[in-house]
């Protein structure tokens, strides 16, 4: 059993255990993952580019930005699990397309956006 199963497996014994399945619709934790990655975001919102990279040099900062970083893993794993979808696999396909959209000799050093894929 991998690392990201094992995850998996102790979050849904977790909910099962309080009886909250019935609350995990794939509406409700996407909304919670949403909500998640706001306050995620808020840790960073007003900080410099500088500020931010090195956020994990404060220790109440880090403390809380992991926080935020395991309350979104908790949340996309939930949500991946209820929707039966393989989050590797789901990863991997998703870095292959955007090999093929992002070549690397005309985007190299580039933030620009790419065309969708045909």
């Amino acid at each position: 059993m991998t690392e990201l199963e094992a995850l998996t497996d102790s979050l849904r014994r977790f909910a099962q255990a309080r009886d909250w399945e019935q609350f995990h619709t794939p509406k409700n934790l996407a909304m919670a993952l949403a909500g998640e990655v706001g306050e995620l975001l808020a840790e960073l919102q007003w900080l410099t580019p500088e500020e931010a990279a090195d956020i994990m040099d404060d220790p109440a900062a880090s403390e809380r930005l992991t926080s935020e970083l395991g309350d979104v893993m908790i949340y996309l794993t939930r949500l991946a699990d209820v929707l039966e979808v393989d989050l590797i696999d789901a990863a991997r396909t998703k870095l292959d397309e955007s090999g093929r959209r992002y070549t690397v000799e005309t985007y190299r050093g580039s933030a620009r956006k790419a065309p969708p894929l045909v």
